[in-house]
């Protein structure tokens, strides 16, 4: 979410952290670029030394490399005397390897990952997953409406304001509590299989659950929060039947 967004829509979305602690999995895990953080910390340092502590902030830097160059040409004489080559070359050869070596790893790590997401992924749970991503997507909407709002086009507000972002809550809700349920099916289905006469009853309240707000003409954006409500105690209903197969 953006910097200027709205206090009722402040954590209303769902974020790539809260949903691979709610799945248990890498859902939407990227890879990691090992350039990309490299340049933020470069990002700041700049700022820092265009600020007031620049001082500061150039002098342990420039320290910092020196040390590290004196520090390995004194290894170099010490334990390595054959290398010929500078050992400011040879200090940008081994950053140079490190990074490539470091890159290979998160490369290694990350489709270890996607591996274990493609292997527990439920049909389900990929259901669910499209849901949330249409759920941020009716926030986003609402956030970047606002921010035309704020911009000077008043006539753009959103009618019913309040009931959209009660709807959106409630959604919310389901949400959660299905990804929880799913979560809790995927992990202990064998259990569940061999013991099906202890989850009658509990099996019977989760096919139980409904949506307590119902559609009203809130406008679109309000429908389709609460269509995602339905879609979502759809499958809290298929995960029921899952759990009988």
């Amino acid at each position: 979410m953006g910097k200027t967004v709205r206090n009722d829509l402040q954590g209303l979305d769902i974020s790539q952290k809260e949903l691979q602690k709610l799945t248990n999995l890498p859902v939407k895990d990227e890879l990691v670029i090992i350039i990309n953080p490299l340049k933020e910390i470069g990002k700041t340092i700049v700022q820092k030394i265009k600020g007031s502590e620049g001082a500061t902030v150039l002098f342990i830097s420039f320290s910092i490399a020196v040390l590290t160059y004196l520090i390995l040409d004194v290894l170099i004489k010490l334990f390595a005397n054959w290398i010929s080559i500078p050992a400011w070359m040879l200090l940008i050869i081994l950053c140079f390897l490190g990074g490539v070596i470091t890159q290979c790893s998160l490369y290694y790590w990350w489709q270890k990952r996607l591996k274990n997401l493609k292997g527990s992924m439920t049909h389900s749970l990929q259901i669910l997953l499209n849901d949330v991503d249409r759920y941020n997507a009716v926030i986003k909407a609402i956030d970047i409406n606002d921010q035309i709002e704020d911009a000077g086009n008043p006539e753009v507000n959103i009618k019913e304001r309040a009931k959209v972002i009660a709807a959106l809550k409630l959604t919310r809700d389901d949400l959660v509590r299905a990804l929880k349920t799913e979560r809790i099916l995927r992990e202990n289905k064998n259990f569940i299989l061999s013991n099906t006469e202890l989850f009658v009853n509990n099996l019977a309240t989760l096919a139980a659950m409904q949506v307590t707000e119902q559609a009203t003409e809130h406008g679109k954006l309000l429908n389709e929060a609460l269509q995602i409500a339905l879609d979502v105690q759809q499958e809290m209903k298929s995960l029921q039947s899952q759990s009988n197969t």
